[in-house]
């Protein structure tokens, strides 16, 4: 039977398995972007003060919300907190400022960005996107803020009502052990990049197994990060597109499904939740359409045979002069 299209938090609510990703969303168009998602199916809604776009999208759930679309708790929004941000005087301050921004009441699920502390820049110096570093893109400065504070700051909002449900970005397992040994509400969800040049097999069982639920960004691999900046889009201009894999596409014609649908479909079925993007009406409908077809245990193996342990959104290395080995 195809996967049930809920997920179940740790904290009981609940998240759709496919959802809609902001990331490169330009805040001019986001609005719209995110109302007509909202118009083609999409519920859950992945954002980022780093992408400097949510009182935009928020407007687009705002309007769909005031038309009659949707009510409020049929949306799901999850946000994350930036590094500049992890110390708890500045963590709650931010988080209520983002909740703003949305102007949605709360947020559903508030994720620690990246498992590193920055120093403190106030919002109204901060430029984007020089988002790991001065506005010249020369300086790095870590601080000093361990995890548990920035982990302490988000349960203060399951306190306070501001967010339903909490998680974290980027982490590796011993941050996992660490958070849970301390955690007095559980790690609903880690959002990992994942895709089939990236299997993290470990990981993902290592989460599962303690009842997070693994959330999978750039999905398409390669194809996510060939627009950015040449330090950023290096790795990926390396390598052959997923999309023209043999493989994904001899699936893809075996199911009359989109290689991004067989890309999709390969981490659902593995209750993977996938947070795709698309600017393109019929895209946007198909992204979403990947519940409806089940690939055979043999399909499943033969995308998994694609990894190479290949990582995209990598700061060890997309930041030459000043490297943040976070993934070490």
């Amino acid at each position: 039977m195809p996967t049930k299209e809920i997920v179940k938090l740790a904290s009981g609510h609940d998240m759709p398995l496919v959802g809609f990703g902001l990331w490169k969303v330009p805040k001019e168009t986001a609005a719209d972007t995110v109302y007509n998602a909202i118009k083609v199916g999409y519920r859950l809604f992945d954002g980022a003060y780093d992408y400097q776009n949510e009182r935009e999208a928020g407007e687009g759930i705002r309007r769909a919300i005031k038309e009659g679309l949707v009510k409020r708790e049929d949306i799901f929004v999850t946000t994350k907190l930036w590094n500049n941000y992890h110390a708890k005087e500045h963590a709650v301050p931010m988080a209520k400022a983002q909740n703003e921004a949305w102007g949605l009441g709360y947020i559903d699920l508030f994720l620690i960005h990246f498992p590193v502390a920055l120093e403190y820049i106030s919002p109204e110096k901060r430029r984007y996107p020089g988002w790991w570093m001065d506005d010249a893109q020369n300086i790095i400065s870590p601080a000093k803020v361990p995890i548990r504070e920035t982990w302490e700051g988000l349960e203060s909002l399951v306190d306070s009502g501001l967010a339903k449900s909490i998680g974290v970005s980027n982490f590796q397992a011993q941050l996992l052990y660490d958070v849970m040994s301390y955690a007095k509400y559980p790690i609903s969800s880690l959002q990992i990049e994942h895709h089939p040049y990236l299997m993290q097999a470990n990981l993902i069982r290592l989460a599962q197994e303690h009842n997070i639920v693994v959330t999978a960004y750039s999905s398409f691999g390669p194809q996510s990060f060939l627009e950015l900046a040449p330090d950023f889009r290096d790795r990926a201009a390396k390598v052959d597109l997923l999309f023209e894999a043999d493989v994904i596409k001899s699936i893809a014609e075996n199911h009359k499904v989109t290689p991004a649908q067989v890309l999709l479909r390969w981490a659902t079925q593995r209750n993977i939740a996938v947070i795709p993007k698309s600017n393109n009406s019929s895209r946007l409908a198909q992204n979403l359409d990947v519940l409806k077809f089940d690939l055979t245990q043999g399909e499943l193996d033969s995308i998994t045979a694609l990894d190479r342990g290949l990582r995209f959104n990598d700061p060890g290395h997309y930041l030459p002069n000043h490297p943040l080995h976070i993934f070490a």
